[in-house]
């Protein structure tokens, strides 16, 4: 086969070839799926988050918000999101980070996990990316309380990967308060 360009170097086609050959080969993956988590990463205040993909079914707007009464403060209250119903709890409360109000920028993360559909309010989502396993840190001493339960782990830019597992099998979340007849 002519391709109309003349090989005119010795050895030009041998390192062609070789050239085409790696190019044909499957590609390897950079990490392995274990090696790795991929997160949704978003900013809490100053702080940056992330949570696991797995858990995420998708990021909606915040809008439409209809507060609860008689629910504790972190529950800020419930979106329609195509007919269901969905409870938003405000981390920055749970964890009792600064709060600034809402805006028009604040994102509701949809997420799924041990029986439990939700929605944790974000102010800001970064983006989504690949954390290596072995770049957590079990824990920063500045994080204490109720955020350090929650923890998987924290990179090297003050990353804090959320186990979303764990908060969400945690019953203090769940409102569970009946009205007396």
């Amino acid at each position: 086969m002519t391709t109309g360009f003349p090989i005119t170097t010795p050895g030009a086609a041998a390192i062609l070839r070789a050239r085409a050959r790696a190019l044909a080969r499957p590609a390897q993956p950079a990490e392995t799926a274990g090696s790795s988590l991929e997160v949704l990463e978003f900013r809490l205040g100053r702080e940056s988050y992330a949570i696991e993909t797995r858990h995420v079914q998708e990021v909606y707007p915040l809008k439409n918000l209809a507060p609860l009464p008689c629910t504790p403060p972190f529950v800020l209250g419930v979106v329609n999101v195509r007919g269901r119903i969905t409870p938003v709890i405000d981390i920055k409360k749970f964890f009792d980070l600064p709060d600034k109000g809402l805006t028009d920028l604040h994102r509701v993360i949809l997420v799924r996990g041990a029986g439990l559909e939700l929605g944790l309010l974000a102010d800001v989502i970064t983006s989504v990316r690949r954390v290596p396993l072995d770049s957590l840190q079990a824990c920063l001493p500045t994080l204490t309380g109720i955020r350090a339960e929650y923890l998987k782990g924290v990179t090297a830019e003050r990353l804090v990967v959320l186990d979303l597992d764990r908060f969400l099998a945690d019953p203090k979340i769940v409102v569970n308060e009946a009205v007396e007849p």
